[in-house]
């Protein structure tokens, strides 16, 4: 599906990510895998360390603890926020929705409109889309956009396949009316066929978590993990990504009228160095104009990937200046899309700790 959307524009963006911080030297013990296999595993998929949540902590405490910092910095007043939008696959219960949670530990006004939407790996792009959507209407001026994910809290420490990349971490997306801002375009498509490529068997309504889902089962590779854990299919995720996401930047290039040289910066999702090093050959754009780091210094937090790229890759440079960007995420679902747009001018750009 195909979106135009105009006057609108992303004001502020702040990635919160947890202190929590292991290195995948210090976990190689935990693989059942030979030491030098693994030690190629650390250099070719560009695993260095990865920040999680400690155990009981929520989605809702990560965006909590960035909401209220910029409050209390003063760069968010409370009583302009008109809708809410929280993007999770990690909600901290089935009901109610964790929007309505966290407006309510705010202290957001009644008439604030509250939606989760459950989505992860494209999840910013997702975000954006019902965030421009909702400031179409006249009432809303300002939509705060959060990602937030603690999916590490479903991993096995036993596999190696998903472990060393899991990372948690939540982000802050203010997004405001702007007559003067240029058109924005965007395509997202969506496959539930290939659903299983990566998904957390158990826990839902269709198998419930029971003794028997929490058995250890190891695989063919030595991985260990169960039916409460998130399972990866690492070949079928690669081979989506190469096939589905060449074409669909192509497509995105010419419905936004726009050349591949005439973009600053691809902002993508980072599954790990490895994939998206290959993503940027295959769609022929320069490794230092697509940015593979993030996973390296702080895990995979899913649909949280594209802003703490943004943050940690361009921060500051942003508040004065501006880029014409293309932003792309891609996996769980599957689901993949993209956004070219005009990005700068924040009015902050910065990362905090949990």
């Amino acid at each position: 599906m195909k979106f135009r959307f105009n006057g609108a524009r992303i004001t502020g963006l702040l990635t919160v990510i947890p202190k929590n911080m292991r290195t995948f030297d210090e976990e190689m013990a935990n693989y059942n895998a030979p030491v030098k296999r693994t030690k190629r595993l650390k250099m070719v998929m560009g695993f260095d360390r990865h920040h999680f949540v400690e155990d009981g902590v929520t989605s809702s405490d990560l965006a909590l603890c960035g909401l209220k910092k910029l409050i209390d910095d003063g760069k968010l007043d409370k009583d302009t926020i008109d809708a809410l939008v929280l993007v999770t696959q990690s909600p901290d219960y089935f009901m109610p929705p964790t929007s309505n949670v966290i407006a309510g530990k705010l202290g957001l006004r009644f008439d604030t409109y509250c939606l989760d939407v459950a989505q992860g790996c494209a999840g910013f792009i997702i975000g954006l889309q019902q965030a421009f959507s909702l400031l179409q209407q006249d009432d809303v001026k300002k939509v705060v956009l959060v990602n937030s994910d603690v999916i590490s809290r479903k991993g096995s420490r036993l596999d190696r396949n998903s472990w060393p990349l899991a990372g948690d971490a939540a982000s802050i997306c203010i997004v405001e009316k702007d007559d003067d801002e240029p058109e924005i375009r965007s395509i997202v498509k969506m496959d539930g066929q290939r659903y299983d490529a990566l998904i957390i068997p158990a826990g839902g309504f269709r198998e419930p978590c029971s003794p028997e889902t929490a058995k250890m089962e190891v695989d063919e590779d030595g991985n260990a993990r169960s039916r409460d854990n998130l399972c990866m299919q690492g070949g079928a995720v690669f081979n989506f990504m190469q096939t589905e996401v060449p074409p669909l930047i192509e497509d995105m290039m010419a419905f936004a009228g726009t050349k591949k040289e005439d973009i600053d910066y691809w902002l993508f999702h980072q599954p790990n160095k490895f994939m998206v090093d290959k993503l940027a050959d295959a769609i022929e754009v320069p490794h230092e104009k697509l940015f593979s780091n993030i996973v390296t210094y702080f895990g995979n937090a899913s649909g949280v990937t594209i802003p703490t790229n943004i943050c940690y890759n361009l921060g500051e440079k942003l508040l004065d200046n501006e880029y014409q960007v293309c932003l792309s995420g891609f996996g769980v679902g599957l689901t993949w899309g993209a956004m070219v747009m005009r990005l700068g001018r924040l009015d902050f750009c910065e990362m905090t700790e949990f």
